[in-house]
């Protein structure tokens, strides 16, 4: 994924520029990049952040960069921000997003004109430059984002650093947030609300879907209107925003509090089990092969969260159940780096491993209930399982924050899986139906209600060998997160744009 930070001031903007971009970095792991303008024109440094923090890359490049303006980026994917000359001028550009028509895209620009690209990222040309090109195409520089919005398939909010400000444009569909923030002679652009707050910078306005402003040390100027349709992101909220920032008005930390809480009332019997009416037959009153229902009353000794975002989920089970909370393992965070960071799988399913240690008192003999924010892969979460059973636990019950993923994210990047079957509910689904499923028997698998659904998770528990497994429905996601289900982008779970 990523995430991008911009500043435009009266005065030097380099260590606010430094700050908020090293504040975005939870959601990017390769790249850290920032470009400034000033008297001298354009500077920009880009660093390898793979396996150091953005901060100790950039220290001795905070005192050399000087400027008014910037932008800056953490990035999953390819180096930014990138510098362009075009007939428009010259800019630096950061984007954020996934683009899912890049061959026709590449075609259509060699068509108009483009000679050539030259950033290339994992061999492919770099997605920044693809976008500028497609900018330039136009005779305006709003023109031109207008036209990006319209012509790329997938996701891509837009950061672009001019003598003039900062043109922000939020994805067509806003499934990245754009939050302007504001203090006395300055003002900033930002993924993350939070990364401002501790600057002097106050919540100004949020960009609307497909909204572009050009953003100066004098004020705001709106060039286009807000599009009606949403689609923001889901999954920011169960895992990848910070716990401190707040989308479309909803604060990630009391959101996965509400999503605990509402997990808690499941197992408790106060939500109705299933929403067609007649819970007898549904799959929450199925059967496991062992003949247990899936149902059954469970009475866990604690309630813990995976570090770190299933913590509030947990505080929110815990709450609403009664049920103490507490940390039966604690993450070694002084060396060990976030566990999807190496691009290796098992590099990272070894990291996940060794920063997990776990407090054998609180497990001895105990019955535990694990909130994680999802199942993607089950490898980490089956380890973790087989760590606490060696530690002495009793049992271990799993209640992941969010549905089975059925479907790699098209928009955001957010995963690393290049594959449907990197899924552990896909392999189980073509080991049940075969190699080829209909979108008709996916959306049976993703119905909460279905007995394919049942079975499915059944097996999850299995391979995993947990003592037993229920994951968050979909509508009581959305009921957690507090927005209309048409505003929000459930892709991964479902299956529909």
């Amino acid at each position: 994924m990523g995430g991008f930070f911009g500043v435009t001031s009266k005065e030097d903007c380099v260590m606010d520029l430094f700050f908020g971009t090293d504040y975005h970095s939870h959601l990017g792991t390769r790249r850290g990049g920032m470009a400034v303008y000033g008297k001298s024109g354009f500077q920009r440094s880009i660093h390898n952040i793979e396996n150091s923090p953005f901060r100790t890359k950039f220290e001795r490049d905070v005192e050399e960069l000087v400027g008014n303006s910037g932008i800056g980026s953490i990035s999953d994917n390819e180096p930014q921000p990138l510098l362009i000359q075009s007939h428009l001028g010259s800019y630096a550009i950061v984007t954020v997003g996934k683009i899912n028509n890049e061959d026709d895209l590449i075609h259509h620009a060699f068509e108009n004109g483009h000679i050539h690209f030259m950033e290339m990222s994992g061999g492919r040309i770099n997605a920044t430059e693809l976008t500028a090109s497609i900018i330039n195409q136009k005779q305006s520089l709003v023109e031109g984002l207008l036209y990006a919005q319209e012509m790329i398939q997938g996701s891509m909010t837009i950061l672009l650093l001019t003598p003039e400000g900062i043109y922000a444009s939020r994805d067509r569909y806003g499934r990245t947030p754009v939050v302007i923030g504001k203090k006395e002679q300055a003002f900033c652009v930002s993924f993350e609300s939070f990364a401002f707050i501790n600057l002097g910078y106050q919540n100004c306005t949020e960009l609307g879907p497909g909204e572009i402003a050009l953003i100066n040390a004098s004020g705001i100027q709106y060039l286009s209107q807000p599009r009606k349709e949403m689609k923001i992101c889901s999954f920011l909220w169960v895992y990848y925003g910070y716990p401190t920032s707040s989308y479309e008005g909803i604060n990630v930390e009391e959101m996965r509090y509400r999503c605990g809480e509402i997990l808690a009332r499941r197992d408790l019997g106060k939500l109705p089990s299933c929403t067609q009416g007649h819970c007898q037959n549904c799959s929450a009153h199925s059967k496991t092969e062992s003949g247990a229902s899936v149902s059954a009353p469970i009475h866990p000794d604690i309630v813990a969260g995976v570090p770190d975002s299933g913590i509030a989920h947990a505080i929110g089970y815990a709450n609403e159940s009664g049920i103490p909370f507490a940390r039966p393992f604690i993450k070694y965070t002084p060396t060990w780096p976030r566990s999807f960071m190496p691009q290796n799988q098992s590099q990272r399913n070894l990291i996940a491993k060794m920063k997990l240690i776990p407090v054998d008192a609180l497990i001895g003999g105990k019955s535990l209930l694990l909130i994680d924010d999802s199942i993607v892969r089950g490898t980490q979460l089956g380890e973790t399982t087989e760590f606490l059973y060696k530690s002495g636990a009793k049992e271990v019950h799993i209640r992941p924050a969010c549905p089975p993923l059925l479907f790699g994210c098209k928009y955001l990047n957010f995963s690393r899986s290049n594959s449907d079957l990197d899924l552990i509910t896909r392999r189980i689904i073509r080991e049940r139906e075969g190699e080829f499923v209909s979108p008709e028997l996916l959306a049976d698998y993703a119905n909460p209600d279905s007995q394919n659904y049942a079975d499915m998770v059944e097996e999850i528990r299995r391979r995993l060998n947990f003592t037993s497994l229920k994951f968050h429905r979909l509508d009581d996601l959305i009921t957690s997160i507090g927005l209309p289900a048409e505003s929000l982008c459930t892709y991964c779970w479902s299956g529909k744009e």
